[in-house]
């Protein structure tokens, strides 16, 4: 495992490729998520090689890529995006960049459960094909807040044990990105992850709940940064992870509004860096 920048989910903006990769090694995280988009660009006008040694010369992993497919559009606009697929997974995969993610809603206004778990295994499983033709794995979070679902006039899919469900009806290749505040605020357990293979989770988010709040009362943006309350048993979750042999990314994800005040990216850098330095080392686990 080891740690990894995604910028937009702490605050800081990158100009380009370039510009990620040095932030991300100024900031002694190991990896960093990037632009597949930019990244095929980059590769049709250089090729391949020379865009990995933006990453192999400063030592940074490209760790992973948002999934680039809008799959919740219509049927003509959700398969004009797939069209699209095959160059991207082909651009993220000549990289070593094999992992791909997004999230599910966990709720449905219009779709009761049946209906909404049809839709989700006929989107996602041409998606993981073509991902699969290039060796690449999709992961998709679940949303655990009790908050978010509860009350909705349909409930979807807001645990690992449910999503991992349904990552088995759309391909082998389709697995989890594993939140630790979705987990914490699903009710998830330690045991539930040792008991997941390796290959179903394809990419970690770390984070902290706040202090003095009960499980069915967190909302999801007021979060805190990786291991700063303690609420989340973080150290019990990579232990975990670490036991079941995952070795992938892991970024944090805070959602923290001070972060935003902080003075520069420079700033909010130094601080989440820190606090990933921190749940590591609690994990007795190098970072």
């Amino acid at each position: 495992m080891y740690s990894t920048l995604s910028p937009g989910a702490i605050g800081v903006k990158t100009k380009d490729l370039s510009d990620l990769v040095a932030k991300a090694k100024s900031a002694g995280f190991k990896g960093a998520e990037f632009s597949v988009a930019e990244a095929a660009d980059l590769i049709d006008r250089e090729g391949a090689d020379a865009v990995r040694a933006r990453f192999d010369q400063a030592g940074i992993i490209p760790a992973g890529w948002g999934l680039p497919t809008n799959w919740r559009q219509d049927e003509a606009a959700w398969r004009a995006e797939l069209e699209k697929l095959p160059r991207l997974a082909k651009a993220g995969a000549a990289l070593g960049a094999t992992r791909t993610f997004t999230w599910i809603l966990s709720w449905d206004d219009h779709r009761p459960m049946a209906e909404n778990w049809k839709f989700h295994v006929d989107r996602f499983t041409p998606i993981a094909r073509i991902l699969a033709d290039h060796g690449c794995s999709v992961g998709l979070e679940f949303l655990g807040p009790q908050t978010m679902w509860k009350g909705k006039a349909n409930e979807f899919v807001h645990t690992l044990e449910r999503m991992v469900e349904l990552n088995e009806a759309i391909g082998p290749n389709a697995g989890l990105l594993l939140d630790c505040w979705h987990w914490h605020a699903s009710g998830g357990t330690v045991a539930a992850i040792r008991k997941l293979p390796a290959s179903r989770v394809v990419y970690v988010h770390v984070n902290d709940a706040p202090s003095g709040v009960a499980l069915d009362q967190l909302v999801d943006n007021r979060r805190g940064l990786p291991g700063e309350t303690g609420v989340i048993d973080i150290a019990g979750f990579l232990q975990a992870l670490r036991a079941i042999g995952y070795d992938g990314p892991v970024t944090p994800e805070p959602f923290k509004k001070e972060l935003k005040d902080l003075p520069s990216d420079e700033e909010r850098l130094r601080v989440v860096a820190a606090s990933m330095a921190d749940i590591f080392r609690k994990a007795g686990i190098a970072a």
